[in-house]
């Protein structure tokens, strides 16, 4: 294969995870002209249109969605032959795209990123922070995290990482002269903080028990329910891993320990079709190690 169709190959790539011929320009150090030569080149080679551009937004045909599948594949694949062939004295190169929960990439995966790139200094990443699942093929993104009960697509090639639960939890300062909370029917007299995101947020599953829960606050951020506990605003059903300092510390005080809440699992899950190449493997492997590290998992 020519040369200059693998570079057009990695710059469409680029163009396509980006969604822009100037952000990929600017991501490459190259001319926004450079790009569209490029583009053009491709599509004359291969003799169908792959992006759709206008002034304002631009798109990927059918055809342009097919072959970003097989150029990502292609282009993974190239990069490990390479480290391969050089018996991986060379150090792993390229970018990892990578889309985490908000709350829990900020609690524990930045940290790992850190440790990560310091160890490979030659890889890049870019981390998306969302609590919403994104297409992992329309956004080229090569790994994302999910704290899920269970998976609902079961297209997604998933690896689970570590199990835990969800904690009913408040601040000492709230519980101060309101009605004890023993069991979950004694939620029904307290202010519960919902988080929207989840599939029935206003139902708490404890133990063997589906409770109804209400309160005055709704957010689709757990790291905003937490700040609100800590000022106590009311009761939360929050991640272990969010809150697991601010119980050792006192901060939080765990409620219902009777009444465990479903395990969830958190996930790596990638798009489908697609082998991981080293660099992802490598980052995979760091973040188990890393999780691993955390004492309260279970």
């Amino acid at each position: 294969m020519a040369t200059d169709k693998l570079v057009a190959m990695s710059i469409f790539r680029r163009v396509a995870e980006l969604g822009s011929f100037t952000r990929a320009a600017d991501d490459l150090e190259i001319t926004a002209a450079t790009v569209s030569k490029h583009i053009a080149f491709l599509e004359r080679d291969l003799d169908t249109k792959l992006i759709n551009r206008t002034t304002r937004r631009m798109n990927l045909t059918d055809a342009g969605f097919a072959f970003l599948k097989r150029t990502q594949a292609l282009l993974d694949e190239l990069e490990d032959a390479e480290l391969e062939a050089r018996g991986f004295q060379a150090e792993p190169r390229g970018t990892i795209r990578l889309n985490v929960p908000m709350s829990f990439g900020l609690t524990h995966i930045t940290e790992a990123i850190d440790s990560f790139l310091n160890r490979f200094p030659e890889i890049d990443i870019d981390l998306q922070l969302s609590d919403r699942m994104v297409d992992l093929v329309e956004q080229g993104v090569d790994i994302a995290i999910r704290v899920r009960s269970s998976l609902a697509d079961s297209s997604l090639f998933a690896r689970p990482l570590r199990k835990s639960r969800n904690i009913v939890c408040a601040s000492p300062e709230y519980l101060k002269g309101v009605p004890e909370i023993h069991t979950p029917a004694d939620l029904a007299r307290h202010n519960c903080l919902t988080f929207t995101l989840h599939d029935r947020p206003r139902v708490w599953k404890l133990g063997d028990r589906e409770v109804m829960v209400s309160g005055n606050y709704r957010t689709d951020s757990s790291l905003a329910i937490r700040q609100s506990l800590l000022r106590g605003a009311g009761v939360g059903l929050v991640p272990r891993f969010l809150v697991q300092e601010d119980i050792e510390s006192g901060s939080l005080i765990p409620l219902l320990p009777g009444f465990p809440p479903e395990p969830y699992t958190v996930f790596a899950l990638f798009p489908p079709g697609r082998k991981q190449p080293t660099k992802v493997r490598l980052l995979l492997d760091h973040l188990d190690q890393h999780l691993g590290e955390k004492p309260y998992w279970e």
